[in-house]
């Protein structure tokens, strides 16, 4: 029910999912409005097939406050969709409503995996010239210790695994340049850690900014003050490229001519600059897997986020993040030790 469309795009959306997925064996079920959820899967048939509508009435605002989803926001469509995880009902979920109420929900309901983790990190897949990187985070943690920087390659680095199928994910450390000296005193820690630490990181150092779009490494680790930066930067960009060019080519007749001829290739160029194509961002650290849509993505960008959460859910991921937490936890202790 959330995000800036609700049913009339989740439903064709699932649609739109099974048909990229097709041979998988997936079932969807649907929080919300039983009347309008149906009055969707009416025109749809291909998603009605693998549906079950779980009605309720109560519905968390994309305007609500997390504290007041929390107090009153049980039995609503979005705390239900991550119950069903808890209870095994459902390996992932999937929403576009409200992030702060979503996170709330899911940490409260879910739990961390690691205590040193105040709360998720949101992933975001970034259009590179070599195909997508994985950046994280992107907004939920403002500021984080060495420790959970860590942390956030070992989860960056199974997401990208497992939705990019890269075997052996690359990953880089932002910062505002490459030297050893440069950073602050958590980010050169984290470099070290991960650098020295004998974790199961293919680790490549320091990356800069200008790094992520070249796609010099898989995965880009930051604290999420930098990187909802980065994220708000780069989409803004992105917009204005693609007005630009709408400009330039409706500008004259020579223009609208040289469109037309144009067009196949500039339809790839727009589906690049597109932020619903790579749509679906998880937040990481998690018992449990919940996937945030962009709250104005289309049936299109929707469907990315339910493969996302599809590829997730059907994984070895949550297996390796433990395991490699635990590897973490190890070599902390092993520090304090050495220190004391």
């Amino acid at each position: 029910m959330g995000g800036d469309h609700g049913p009339p795009v989740v439903v064709p959306a699932v649609a739109l999912a099974m048909e990229r997925m097709r041979g998988r064996n997936l079932r969807f079920l649907l929080f919300g409005d039983e009347a309008s959820l149906n009055e969707e899967l009416a025109k749809a048939p291909a998603a009605r097939a693998v549906c079950e509508v779980r009605p309720t009435t109560l519905v968390i605002g994309m305007e609500d406050k997390p504290a007041h989803a929390l107090r009153r926001g049980k039995g609503s469509s979005l705390w239900n969709a991550v119950e069903a995880v808890k209870n095994g009902e459902a390996h992932a979920a999937v929403s576009a409503g409200n992030t702060g109420a979503l996170m709330a929900i899911s940490k409260l309901i879910l739990r961390m995996v690691a205590k040193e983790l105040d709360r998720p990190a949101i992933v975001a897949s970034w259009p590179t010239l070599r195909g997508a990187s994985t950046v994280l985070d992107v907004g939920a943690n403002v500021s984080s210790d060495a420790t959970q920087l860590v942390e956030f390659a070992i989860m960056g680095q199974a997401f990208h695994r497992a939705v990019h199928g890269v075997a052996r994910p690359s990953v880089g450390l932002l910062n505002v340049g490459s030297e050893e000296q440069k950073g602050n005193e958590e980010v050169r820690e984290a470099h070290r850690l991960m650098r020295d630490g004998g974790l199961p990181i293919d680790y490549r150092g320091f990356v800069e900014g200008d790094d992520i779009a070249k796609g010099t490494v898989d995965v880009v680790v930051t604290d999420g003050f930098s990187g909802n930066i980065a994220l708000k930067t780069a989409e803004g960009v992105a917009r204005f490229v693609r007005t630009l060019l709408r400009e330039a080519f409706t500008s004259t007749l020579r223009a609208k001519i040289g469109a037309v001829v144009a067009a196949p290739t500039l339809r790839k160029m727009m589906d690049r600059l597109d932020p619903g194509s790579v749509n679906g961002g998880p937040l990481l650290g998690l018992n449990g897997i919940v996937v945030k849509s962009h709250g104005g993505a289309d049936a299109r960008g929707y469907a990315n986020a339910l493969v996302v959460a599809a590829d997730l859910a059907q994984s070895e991921y949550s297996t390796e993040i433990n395991l490699n937490m635990l590897r973490l936890a190890e070599v902390m202790a092993s520090e304090r030790e050495s220190r004391e």
